[in-house]
């Protein structure tokens, strides 16, 4: 018999191993007869850092579950064997670990990671496309040049009830600059009662009806400001002349308005010199840990380099623009992760995600990459 058990804690009682996360029990299969699709399976509920508990009475098992955990990043830390016969029991630590800040992150990388989002449970709103920047690596080629191409108001109260209806949780509005919307505040209000985030350059709202539209938003609203790095360079660089220092007074002015504050960063190559500084940077504007993301670039949009976006390795977080739905924020001008020419109903986006993810994982299509946008 084969039981797979939750990742709800497992009580020292039931195993030689101690605590663990969850528990497969693979009797005497040994990996090349399912074992390793098992736990395979049962490795993707778990969060880096936490154990799975294995039990073979299969004597090969000794032998090849070490060499396949090496293979692919995880550490056997504990092997206890009842007999010189078995059965044996191993605990096996998922690669990967959270650091103070509670980024998770695979080892020696300075990008942001995270588990998988449950698809109905988030969603992103492209609430416009056109913007005051155009950076090189821009995934959605805004630029001031851009067609708007506005997500309006009586759309968004369509898919905001449809989407708090099916259960859903979180809404991240993002664009091109969304307070360049002239109804941003009403694409907001109509998320009431849902967590609600703005992603945003923090350049344009000082002054004028974006100040106003800004002052009036809940202060439960997060705002998602993007700084690049720690001194002007690479951000000016990457995004003009004079950027850096116009977003990091927007972050200061939103956190002086009693907002919660994000930072996010976007960085061509690892830079683990950098990426400390900016965190530095970031300790020294009080803003918290959790609310760091640095991600790499995506080849799409207007990037030629960066990280390679297809549906066998990215996951899927579902996003809408006006006229449309796609597999993932990033790859709203790819034609190959376009969902549906419309954005409603929310329940066909949803299910063909679903369905999608169905047979991906029926095929053991496993390791799609985590692409922290938020």
């Amino acid at each position: 018999m084969v039981e797979v058990t939750g990742v709800d804690r497992v009580p020292s009682p039931s195993n030689p191993l101690g605590e663990i996360d969850a528990l497969v029990d693979g009797g005497d299969m040994d990996c090349g007869s399912g074992l390793l699709l098992l736990i395979t399976r049962a490795m993707r509920r778990l969060q880096p850092g936490q154990l799975l508990g294995v039990r073979s009475a299969e004597a090969s098992v000794d032998v090849d579950l070490p060499v396949w955990a090496e293979l692919v990043g995880h550490d056997v830390v504990t092997r206890v064997a009842e007999s010189d016969q078995g059965p044996w029991w191993f605990a096996v630590s998922k690669s990967g670990g959270r650091d103070k800040g509670g980024r998770t992150e695979r080892p020696g990388t300075v990008f942001s990671q995270g588990a998988r989002t449950p698809v109905g449970r988030r969603l992103w709103i492209y609430t416009n496309f056109d913007c005051n920047l155009a950076c090189g690596y821009c995934c959605a080629e805004s630029s001031p040049k851009a067609a708007a191409r506005r997500f309006e108001p009586a759309l968004a109260t369509a898919v905001f009830d449809e989407f708090r209806a099916q259960g859903g949780r979180e809404v991240f509005l993002t664009g091109g600059e969304p307070f360049m919307h002239p109804e941003l505040g009403a694409l907001v209000d109509a998320a009431d009662g849902l967590e609600r985030t703005v992603l945003t350059n923090g350049m344009i709202y000082a002054k004028g009806t974006r100040r106003k539209t800004l002052e009036s938003l809940d202060r439960d609203v997060v705002l998602q400001i993007s700084l690049d790095s720690a001194t002007p360079e690479l951000h000016d660089r990457q995004r003009g002349a004079g950027s850096w220092a116009r977003a990091f007074d927007g972050i200061e002015l939103a956190r002086s308005l009693g907002f919660r504050v994000r930072v996010a960063a976007t960085l061509y190559d690892e830079d683990p010199k950098g990426a400390e500084a900016l965190h530095r940077r970031l300790d020294d504007a009080h803003i918290a840990p959790p609310d760091r993301i640095i991600r790499p670039v995506a080849q799409e949009g207007f990037a030629d380099q960066g990280v390679h976006m297809a549906l066998e390795n990215l996951e899927p977080e579902p996003t809408l623009t006006v006229d449309g739905a796609w597999w993932h924020p990033v790859a709203v001008t790819n034609p190959h992760l376009r969902i549906a020419d419309a954005p409603l109903p929310l329940t066909e986006v949803f299910g063909v995600v679903r369905d999608t993810i169905a047979v991906q994982d029926a095929a053991d299509r496993s390791g799609r990459e985590v692409f922290r946008c938020a």
